[in-house]
């Protein structure tokens, strides 16, 4: 029979479809294996990333399905989202049309890519029935106080017209369009991950053994983690005049108390308290209000490029020596980190000096090398010795960092801190295309939370989406309602939730299962079984891109972080394993529509078939590298899954794997056992150990070749019983068909590694002469000295024509040396 991938791929894609193939076992006595995949957002087509991602999902669970393990692979859709907002306004189609649509289409494509997911539990995010469950555990975080609303500066989209977190701003753009963000100034809900900030980062050296070394370091860094010196700043008499008694203060944090002494001036950042007072009550030139107002709605990214700041004619009083300093406005200062305030040594600090070298402010350095001396040109940062800072004279700058904080403490003017970076997470977006807040506004009972009998809070349908402001807000009746406390008129909370919030649970959801997939999210028995099994937590493989390694991951460690202390589970960790894949480069390049260097999966399946699609993206590169897209390298890929298929004509048909005698077995015949064995012990590593399918499948060509060089056909069954094995989970419709053609499925299963072919019946040495190395010899493993010295003599012949041989000397296993002489 001729090879016609499309056909025999349609006809076993069909039959596992049949069959139920691939759902999960509800036998919890089984031993279990969760392999997830990040999902996809339902654009619409799949691109080689996904295509990458997923086969290597796959290629796993297919593997631990055949070890015997109850294997859950489940599939679903991060539904929610702008990009369904702007679509219904470019194509006049509604966001939820346009998204189910999008997502039946992607459901075709995984399967005529042979992915072995679980159908019964596929999901959306923006099924009613996943929302009635999230908007649950939304109340449950709100009762836990977990969940609160406030008024402040933040992220704005103009073009999605929209909140953004912190971490949805990229160089000073929205994470998803790349439209500037400025700031603005309005109520938000926000989830208190800085709460578990410790935990959070404490837990990270449970991952050590599992995740990328590189993610666990971009994750601390996010968290941000520091100690230091708190203490107040006091406005002297003139400023507190200026400032009409409003303030007498404000508090700084900093990581370097050994350089109080050389304070030489402040800084607030322009969204400030005391910023904000002096502009509202004009009490700083109307320039100077402007420069603030630029300030503002530069990026936070951006303000840390050219430094820039407004004297505002304050000046507060040095804690130690009572000396005056002055207080500026400076880009250069957050409100997201400490307080909003800092204290600036320019002559141990880049960015101080740089900033007090353009508006020419007094330098004063008060650490100075232990040997050496200082340059006045640059800031010096290094450790050193202290001078010019009172009792603390010729101390160690780092030890004094102690000292200088007890002083403070001891003397009431200040107290040893820890600051974090981490912020508390903003989940308030002004969109329709999202998963609605479950509360309800009330002028006299305030925020009220909605009854959970009347969950889901859905969407409603006929909105007209324009593309400016909040089709919520904007609804002629879907927020009005009444208050579920006292009953009077309430308006419903119009705001929708971040689609991170989705993504942060996915995972359990998946655990249900089709019996109690409609009454509750998971049940514990689920949640254990398969997140929390001998003595590993979370999903035991999860696969992804590098680019979620803060804002995904991070969310999804506190989400379960938060479901655990609401009793929901009973650990701490989301995933055990994490892989990160790299991306799919063409011509150097990342694959994207505007550089038209793009690669339509549907369009190669069509040409060569999807196991060819799998085996390429599994050769070309080990899955955490960038791959570079090779025309030639696919032909090639389907070239040798057309000479596998017709060199199973060489098998004999079995329902066992032959008992082969391998003593009576020719030179050829054993290494071709010896490689096909090679082959399924570096199989087993590279499923377990090391991810590395290229070496894999390399081993499987290796043995191919081997097999080819001989004719038994007992051995050519054996290899190929084992060989289809190894490689189904990479090409799985041409093994199931030869499998199923020749072994009735059975070798589908857990092979067995045969010892005895690897041990050797020769041995190769190389011979020298004077230690000169001149050629080799094959001889028994068991041949005596006198055997091999005898062979040694005779193949060197020519070498020792005319010489005395006046030592022998025979290192087993390895070489013979012949010293002569003339």
């Amino acid at each position: 029979m001729e090879y016609n991938a499309q056909n025999l791929e349609k006809k076993w894609q069909e039959y596992w479809a049949k069959n139920r193939s691939f759902e999960p076992s509800e036998d919890f006595t089984k031993e279990k294996k969760y392999i997830l995949s990040m999902f996809p957002f339902p654009s619409g087509r799949l691109h080689m990333g996904h295509v990458r991602n997923y086969t290597l999902s796959d290629t796993f669970a297919r593997y631990y399905r055949q070890q015997g393990f109850n294997v859950l692979h489940p599939i679903g859709f991060d539904s929610f989202g702008m990009p369904a907002e702007n679509a219904a306004i470019k194509n006049g189609s509604h966001p939820k049309g346009w998204t189910y649509d999008n997502i039946e289409y992607m459901k075709g494509e995984f399967k005529t890519l042979g992915f072995s997911f679980s159908k019964e539990r596929e999901l959306a995010t923006s099924d009613e029935l996943y929302t009635k469950f999230e908007q649950g555990f939304i109340i449950d975080m709100f009762e836990k106080g977990l969940l609160y609303r406030k008024k402040g500066l933040l992220n704005w989209c103009p073009h999605d017209q929209t909140v953004l977190a912190n971490e949805q701003v990229v160089d000073g753009c929205c994470w998803r369009c790349d439209t500037p963000i400025v700031k603005k100034d309005m109520n938000q809900y926000y989830f208190k991950i800085t709460e578990y900030a410790d935990e959070l980062l404490a837990d990270l050296s449970k991952l050590e053994n599992g995740w990328p070394k590189q993610v666990l370091t971009m994750q601390e860094n996010w968290i941000g983690k520091s100690n230091g010196l708190e203490f107040d700043l006091f406005f002297d008499d003139m400023s507190l005049s200026k400032l009409n008694n409003t303030f007498k203060s404000f508090d700084v944090f900093t990581t370097r108390p050994d350089t109080i002494y050389g304070v030489s001036y402040t800084a607030l950042a322009p969204e400030h308290s005391i910023v904000t007072y002096m502009i509202e009550n004009s009490l700083i030139s109307e320039e100077a209000i402007a420069k603030i107002k630029e300030m503002k709605n530069t990026s936070s990214i951006d303000r840390q490029k050219e430094k820039s700041g407004i004297d505002l004619g304050l000046h507060v009083v040095h804690p130690l020596t009572g000396k005056k300093v002055p207080a500026w406005c400076a880009n250069f200062v957050l409100m997201d980190y400490g307080s909003g305030a800092v204290m600036a040594v320019p002559a141990h600090d880049e960015r101080d000096f740089d900033f007090a070298k353009k508006y020419d402010l007094p330098i004063n350095a008060v650490i100075k090398p232990f040997d050496g001396e200082l340059e006045s040109d640059k800031a010096y940062t290094e450790v050193g010795e202290l001078f010019n800072s009172g009792e603390f004279d010729g101390m160690n700058s780092k030890k004094s960092q102690y000292n200088i904080i007890k002083y403070f403490e001891e003397n009431s003017i200040g107290k040893k801190t820890t600051n974090y970076k981490l912020k508390d997470w903003g989940v308030s977006r002004q969109r329709y295309w999202g998963a609605p807040i479950p509360f309800v506004h009330c002028d006299d009972c305030g925020i009220v939370m909605e009854k959970k009998e009347n969950l889901p809070i859905a969407l409603p349908q006929d909105v007209e989406i324009t593309g400016e402001g909040n089709p919520l807000e904007n609804h002629p009746t879907w927020k009005y309602c009444s208050c579920l406390k006292c009953g009077k008129d309430a308006i419903r909370e119009t705001d929708t939730m971040d689609t991170f919030v989705e993504s942060s649970w996915y995972f359990l959801r998946f655990c249900a299962s089709p019996a109690n997939w409609e009454k509750e999210a998971f049940s514990k028995e689920q949640i254990k079984y398969w997140m929390h099994q001998k003595g590993h937590e979370g999903v035991d493989h999860y696969i992804g891109g590098i680019e979620h390694a803060i804002l995904h991951l991070l969310y999804a460690r506190f989400f379960t972080k938060v479901f655990r202390d609401l009793g929901y589970l009973d650990f701490d960790e989301p995933f055990d394993r994490l892989l990160t894949q790299g991306m799919v480069l063409k011509d150097g390049a990342k694959m994207s529509k505007s550089k038209g260097n793009t690669v339509d999966p549907d369009a190669l399946i069509e040409k060569y078939g999807a196991d060819t699609a799998r085996l390429f993206i599994l050769f070309a590169a080990p899955p955490t590298q960038e791959l570079e897209w090779n025309d030639s390298a696919v032909e090639g890929a389907y070239k040798f899954i057309k000479r596998f298929f017709d060199r199973s004509s060489n098998i004999l048909k079995t329902d066992t794997i032959p008992q082969i005698e391998h003593a009576s077995l020719s030179k050829d015949e054993k290494f071709a056992r010896k490689k096909v064995y090679e082959a399924l012990k570096r199989a087993n590593d590279v499923y377990n150990e090391k991810f590395t399918f290229n070496t894999l499948i390399a081993g499987t060509m290796e043995a191919m070749n081997a097999l080819n060089t001989q004719t038994n056909s007992e051995v050519w069954t054996e290899g190929y019983w084992i060989l289809t094995s190894i490689m189904e989970p990479v090409i799985p419709h041409v093994c199931w068909q030869i499998s199923n053609e020749n072994f009735s499925l059975n070798n589908l299963s857990k092979q067995k590694i045969i010892e005895e072919v690897f041990v050797e019946d020769s041995v190769t040495l190389g011979v020298s002469i004077n230690g000169k190395r001149r050629c080799e010899i094959e001889v028994s493993i068991d041949a005596s000295k006198e055997s091999i010295i005898d062979m040694a003599k005779e193949k060197a012949a020519k070498w020792l024509e005319g010489q005395t041989i006046v030592k022998e000397i025979v290192v087993p296993n390895k070489l013979v040396n012949l010293v002569v002489k003339g």
